[in-house]
């Protein structure tokens, strides 16, 4: 049995937004690189918070 879907709203609660920005970030920025990788693509990804940090990832080619 796979994942049930769930529905795509905002989180209200704070922390729990702030988490789940953190872990989807870092699941996002991995699949850059692989992808970059496998397809030996120039990927670039430009992500900011809702505090207004920065977060990048970019391929060298």
């Amino acid at each position: 049995m796979g994942r049930g879907k769930i529905e795509i709203k905002r989180i209200e609660n704070a922390n729990s937004r702030q988490v789940t920005f953190s872990k989807r970030r870092t699941g996002l920025l991995k699949k850059a690189q692989e992808l970059a990788i496998l397809c030996d693509a120039e990927v670039a990804v430009i992500i900011f918070s809702n505090t207004g940090k920065l977060f990048e990832f970019s391929s060298s080619g």
